[in-house]
Parts: C-alpha cells; sequence; structure tokens
C-alpha cells in the first residue's frame, strides 16, 4: 500500500494531454511542452480494436505491433522534455510495448541521451485466454451473456485494462518517458498523481478525483471547445489548445490550457466531455476505483479555467475487464453521387437495382448521406440537390462480399440519370468484432521494466488495495438546481428546440450510444428532468434505437444521461453505418421540438 505523502505541497502538479487517440495532432505534443509550464504529458493511443489491427501487423512483420507515430513524436521532443523536468506517458505500446520502449531508448542514444524509459506490460492474454476457458472459466459477453465458446476459436487479440500501479512503479524507478500496453487512459493520468502525492491504495475519494481527472483529459481537445455543441462561441480552433490539469494534494483541481491558444474551457465544455461515454453515473468502473459521478462540482475558476472538487469513490472490483477481438466474417460499403431533382428518388431506384441482382446476406444497409445517413428518420424532410447513396454489406461467405463489390459500379450506365462514380470497386474488409468480459484481478499482474540509465530493472506489479462491490455508499448528492429561483409561470408556452435549452455530447460503447444533455441554466434543469423522459426519448429514436433506453439523471452537473441500446448496426467494425459510433445523435436529440413555459425560456435566451 502506498504511504501517504508526510509533506503536503501547494504547488499543483500540471497534467496535459496531447493526444486523445491514435491519429490525433501530430504537433500537440511539442506545443503542450513549449507552450508553457506542465509536469506531465499523457497520451492516448488504444480504442478497443487498435490491438487486434496491431496484432495482424505484427504477424506481417514481427518488428511492429506499437504506435510508430508516438515515436516519432517524442524522438523530435525528447531532449527538450529532458531538459525541463517533463515526464511523458503514453499506452502507445500496443501489444509490444518492450519493441516500443527499446525503440525510444535507441532513438535517444542516436542523439547522445540516456533516458530512463519505463514499459508496462502483463495486458497481453493471448493463449493464456483459451486456456482459461478450458479449464471452465466463465468470459461470457458482458453486453449480451453469450458464451465464450462461440468465438474462442476465432479471437484475435486479448488485453486486459491494467491500472495505475505499474506505472507508479515505473515512475519509481525514475522512469521519464513511459509507455504501455492496454493500460486505461484513466490510469495514465493518475499514476503520476499517486507518485507526486503519496494517496493510498485505499484514499478512494483522491483516487475518484484522479479518474475523473484522467476522463476529462483522455480525448484531447473535446475539453477544451473540440466538439463542442455551441461551437460558433469558440474563438478560435486555430491552435486549439489541448487541455491542461492542475491537480492539488486534496484531490480538487482546475482544468486549464496554455494562454493565448485557440479553442476554449468553461463549465460547459467540461460538462459535455464529462458525459461522454459516460455510462452509470453512480458506478463508473476502473481498476483502481469506482467513481460516482453524481458527486461532482464543477464550477468557473477564471478565464480558460474550471475548478472541480467533491468527487466521491469505492473501492473497485476483484475483476479486470478484458477487451477480446475476434474475426466475424467480411463487409464492404461503396456507393454513387446523385444528383436532383429528385435526388433521393434516383438513390432508392440505384437500390432497388443494386440489391435485385445481387444474394441475400447476413447484414445490409442502405444510407442516404446529404439527406438521412446518420439522423434515419429524426432527419428534417427536405429535397436534396444531392446525395451520396451508400450501400454496405456484411457476411461470412468473402465472396459473395466480392459479388458485391463489383456491382456497385455496374450500376452507373444501367439506372436514373445524373450520377457519378466514386473509387471504383469497394474494398473487402475483415470484420473484427468486441467481446469484453472479466477475468479475477490476480491472474494479471502488471509487468514493469524499466531501461537505460546503466542499468535494467524488472518487476511484477500487483493490486493490493482493498476490494468492493463496485459501487459508491449513497451520500449528499449536490444538485444543480437547489436554491435556485424560478422565474413566475408566464401563463404561456412557446415552442423551441431543445438545443435552445440544453446542450450534449454523444458516443459510442459497442452497440451502445450514450447521449449527454445538459441543461443551460439550474432553473431549465428541473424542466428537462421531467419533460426529456427515456420513452420520449425512445419515441425520437424510433427506427434507430432497437433495445430500449435507459435514463440516468446526474442532478450535480444539471444532466441526463441517455444508454440507447442496439443502435450503431453491432458497433465497431460491425456496423455497417457511416456514424458507427454515434458522434451525430446528440444533434439529432437537440433538434427535438418542445414546449416550455415562456419564462424559463427567457432565462437563456431562446425567445
Amino acid at each position: 500500500m502506498t504511504t501517504p505523502s508526510t509533506e503536503p505541497t501547494a504547488e499543483p502538479l500540471r497534467i496535459a494531454n496531447a493526444s486523445g487517440y491514435w491519429g490525433d495532432d501530430l504537433t500537440a505534443l511539442r506545443r503542450q511542452l513549449d507552450g508553457g509550464p506542465v509536469d506531465v504529458i499523457t497520451m492516448d493511443f488504444l480504442a478497443e480494436i487498435t490491438m487486434s489491427i496491431l496484432q495482424k501487423q505484427v504477424q506481417r512483420n514481427p518488428e511492429t505491433g506499437f504506435a510508430v507515430d508516438f515515436v516519432d513524436q517524442l524522438d523530435e521532443v525528447m531532449a527538450s522534455a529532458m531538459e525541463k523536468g517533463v515526464t511523458i506517458i503514453a499506452n502507445a505500446g500496443g501489444v509490444r510495448p518492450l519493441s516500443c520502449g527499446e525503440a525510444i531508448l535507441a532513438r535517444a542514444k542516436a542523439k547522445e541521451l540516456d533516458p530512463r524509459v519505463g514499459v508496462v506490460a502483463g495486458d497481453d492474454l493471448m493463449g493464456r485466454i483459451q486456456q482459461w476457458h478450458a479449464e471452465g472459466m466463465d468470459l461470457s459477453n458482458m453486453d449480451d451473456g453469450r458464451s465464450f465458446a462461440e468465438v474462442v476459436d476465432r479471437v484475435s487479440s486479448a488485453n486486459a485494462y491494467l491500472g495505475a500501479a505499474p506505472v507508479v512503479r515505473a515512475l519509481e524507478e525514475g522512469a521519464q518517458f513511459i509507455v504501455t500496453g492496454r493500460v486505461t487512459d484513466t490510469g495514465i493520468t493518475l499514476a503520476p498523481m499517486i507518485h507526486r502525492f503519496g494517496w493510498a491504495t485505499d484514499d478512494w475519494d483522491r483516487l475518484a478525483a484522479g479518474i475523473i481527472a484522467g476522463h476529462i483529459l483522455e480525448c484531447g481537445a473535446q475539453s477544451t471547445g473540440g466538439n463542442f455543441t455551441d461551437w460558433r462561441t469558440v474563438p478560435s480552433f486555430h491552435d486549439v489548445g489541448y487541455p491542461i490539469v492542475e491537480m492539488h494534494a486534496d484531490g480538487s483541481f482546475v482544468v486549464t490550457k496554455h494562454p493565448g491558444t485557440g479553442g476554449l474551457v468553461n463549465v460547459a465544455t467540461v460538462t459535455e466531455q464529462l458525459v461522454y461515454e459516460m455510462g452509470d453515473p453512480s458506478a463508473y468502473l476502473t481498476p483502481d476505483v469506482v467513481v460516482d459521478f453524481g458527486s461532482i462540482v464543477v464550477a468557473e475558476d477564471g478565464p480558460d479555467r474550471v475548478r472541480v472538487s467533491g468527487i466521491r469513490g469505492a473501492a473497485p472490483t476483484e475483476f479486470l475487464k478484458v477487451s477480446v477481438s475476434y474475426g466475424d466474417g467480411y463487409k464492404a460499403s461503396g456507393g454513387v453521387i446523385v444528383s436532383g431533382p429528385d435526388a433521393v428518388a434516383k438513390g432508392e431506384m440505384f437500390g432497388e437495382i443494386l440489391w435485385g441482382r445481387l444474394p441475400e446476406y447476413e447484414d445490409t444497409l442502405t444510407e442516404f448521406v446529404g439527406a438521412s445517413a446518420t439522423w434515419g428518420p429524426r432527419s428534417p424532410s427536405q429535397e436534396a440537390n444531392e446525395i451520396m447513396a451508400r450501400f454496405g454489406v456484411r457476411d461470412q461467405d468473402r465472396a459473395k462480399i466480392r459479388e458485391f463489390a463489383k456491382m456497385v459500379p455496374a450500376l452507373v450506365l444501367s439506372g436514373p440519370p445524373g450520377v457519378g462514380v466514386i473509387g471504383g470497386r469497394p474494398p473487402v474488409q475483415e470484420v473484427v468484432a468486441y467481446w469484453p468480459c472479466l477475468i479475477p484481478r490476480e491472474l494479471c499482474p502488471g509487468e514493469v521494466t524499466v531501461l537505460g540509465g546503466g542499468e535494467r530493472v524488472e518487476a511484477v506489479v500487483a493490486f493490493d488495495g482493498p476490494i468492493g462491490e463496485g459501487r459508491v455508499q449513497p451520500g449528499a448528492t449536490p444538485r444543480i438546481d437547489a436554491d435556485v429561483d424560478v422565474p413566475p409561470s408566464a401563463g404561456e408556452t412557446v415552442t423551441v428546440k431543445l438545443s435552445a435549452l440544453a446542450h450534449g455530447r454523444s458516443g459510442d460503447k459497442g452497440d451502445t450510444c450514450n447521449i449527454g444533455v445538459i441543461a443551460r441554466h439550474p432553473a431549465i434543469y428541473r424542466w428537462l428532468a421531467d419533460e426529456l423522459t427515456a420513452e420520449r426519448v425512445e419515441e425520437a429514436f424510433e427506427g434507430i434505437a432497437f433495445g430500449g433506453v435507459e435514463r440516468f439523471e446526474v442532478a450535480n452537473i444539471g444532466a441526463l444521461n441517455f444508454l440507447l441500446h442496439q443502435c450503431l448496426g453491432g458497433g465497431g467494425t460491425l456496423s455497417l453505418h457511416i456514424d458507427a459510433q454515434g458522434k451525430t445523435y446528440s444533434h439529432a436529440l437537440l433538434d427535438l421540438d418542445v414546449q416550455i413555459d415562456r419564462s424559463l425560456a427567457a432565462l437563456v435566451g431562446a425567445v
């Protein structure tokens, strides 16, 4: 157990983020390093399916298997980072974290530098997970309960989500550059806090604060104005500032960005990121701690500064989540550009022609990009000048997918007029599906290797904290609408778009879309909680959400969180949708017409 520090410090720990996903802005690391004082920079590279892609790379070339982009970015700044004493932590190690660490050290030696490079592994379960299944371990799918026997012979990757402990050990051994395999996005942020402040493994509230800070940081500029509902209020998207957290020893922190950068930090931008992929706000599960999002207090702290406090946590469960990828057939998508007049009608005819010439498939999809592809039945009725008629298929039979790929460009001369080709034959893609399951955490300790500095250190790090049941004990829950004066009724209702009263954000978790809706004023939250029911949202997404809608109230930040089940065509790489992650769904919901008392609407200038 880590012993709490006996020397409190008034200086905050400044942790910056420079990557929200593999493919993010390649200049962000240098800009975070040079833009002002920071102590740590974290970078997130891994999604659920990424590990399978990297495993396939290794099969073709044993020298790959990690995010080479990170090594290139670090190569450009490592001398500056060492001079400034900035620690850089990234889960860029993929399925070959040690190879990634060795590549970093080789780049350093070429510059006559000798940093300590930490490597965290142990998450890769390929080989072991099949053995556990053979021994009778329950590895059933967390989402739908299916038996692991259905996919055991098709597994292409299996990685446990490790927590902060092995990263803390690497820091204790003096590592300045740390690469990991599948450590959680929040864990790489929590680790330097534990190391700096000496937080104990049962200091649940402070650990929970670190997780919330990591959640705000993990998606890069998405908390500093990126993807913001009120995007027109963002002063500039040029040279957008990536987020920085100033964490204090008591677990309170401020979210900010470097001065003079583009973007925006305010309560609304931070709150939108808080509700992103939140799930059940009362039980946000991580390997390190369970977090109650319903305890968070968010307040302005000056220009481009937001203070976050009040966070409560509890002991984590005895399990670790495992992300398994497996082969599940093939798919292809392609289409044609169709011009007006009557663009949609022409597109429908092209669909009739195409599907009439082809056999039946496991799954098919027809979308009209420019008319209704992302919002489906929620799309407004309008005549588009031009659309892309987009067609997709998925099946276990590769030959049938090839037949589809040949047929799509054959439509051009045998249907309605005003059509253009897009890219020829669609490529046939292998489908890699996602399987979440649980394992006892004692089966998967972290493995730490520290290179450079004249010595090599190796250690196995097991979780040594208490275990709980996965829920925070009920406590005093702040309400954003407490003690708020509600204006007298105007005696008249007005019809406005929901976007005039609330803002929101959406994203995917498998085949479930998470939509967070946040009231623009505390008094409006009461109205929002009464009016925007799960039934209302399910009705709004009829024809899209086939598995029902769950609603959670998050009164402390004036938000409602909705889970729309079975709405993304299987989710991940299974999906044929052009918006396979449900990123557009929040705006489809915000386009809803609602009735509200005129005096309430006036509070936010909606009338």
